[in-house]
């Protein structure tokens, strides 16, 4: 076990890790799950785009050399959608392929070959700087509170169900509290780009914290825009 505990709260880090070579992906999965991570795999950028769309992760290893969409491209998405920290691994090891992976936001470039035990320090080292940045990890809502970090939502103290959708839909609201989210925005983490689901899942929660849903105090409509979180 590496000297930096790699669970938070009792809770794994996940960690992403896109390449398109199969045999360095396998290595690194149980060279990494040794060390204390939760591991998940893809094999391309498509596949990653599916996944991040639909799980959180503490962290992404991106290759930058696949076929089709490369991990530059991938990583100026992931930008463009949250923060979570990202890590190029790429044998393209030039300072103009350095620079251009730092500009588009990545927290740090490895080339390939390395060292196992180098690129498990480098992940603690940016899931430190992550904790030790990031702003208060709960939001008060009434009776309610829900933790950012844990994507858990508390009454009185007591763990309220929320289906993974629910979760997600109200960690994006809780990262800009009282600033409006674009409905079509949030509805890129659905499989309907419409919006519908969304507003599925705003009503779901509205039943759940809110204590009149129809005139809601905290889940608010934002007409011709979206929704924000308005915490206490």
């Amino acid at each position: 076990m590496s000297p930096a505990t790699p669970a938070v709260d009792g809770r794994q880090r996940h960690l992403l890790v896109v390449d398109d070579d199969n045999r360095i992906r396998a290595l690194l999965k149980e060279y990494l799950s040794r060390n204390g991570f939760r591991v998940t795999g893809a094999r391309d950028a498509t596949a990653a785009r599916n996944l991040i769309s639909s799980l959180d992760f503490d962290l992404l290893i991106l290759d930058v050399m696949m076929p089709g969409e490369d991990g530059f491209s991938l990583a100026r998405w992931v930008r463009g959608r949250q923060a979570t920290p990202v890590l190029m691994l790429t044998a393209r090891d030039t300072s103009a392929d350095r620079i251009e992976g730092l500009s588009l936001g990545a927290d740090d470039y490895l080339s390939k070959p390395f060292e196992p035990r180098e690129l498990v320090l480098r992940i603690e080292a940016i899931l430190r700087r992550v904790q030790a940045a990031a702003p208060t990890s709960r939001l008060s809502l009434g009776d309610f509170e829900f933790d950012l970090g844990r994507g858990e939502l508390l009454e009185n103290g007591q763990a309220v169900r929320l289906t993974e959708a629910e979760a997600k839909l109200l960690r994006r609201l809780a990262a800009n509290p009282h600033a409006p989210v674009d409905r079509l925005e949030l509805a890129q983490d659905t499989a309907d780009p419409s919006g519908r689901a969304v507003d599925v899942q705003v009503t779901r929660l509205r039943r759940k914290i809110e204590a009149d849903p129809r005139n809601p105090r905290y889940l608010q409509t934002v007409r011709g825009i979206g929704y924000l979180l308005a915490p206490d």
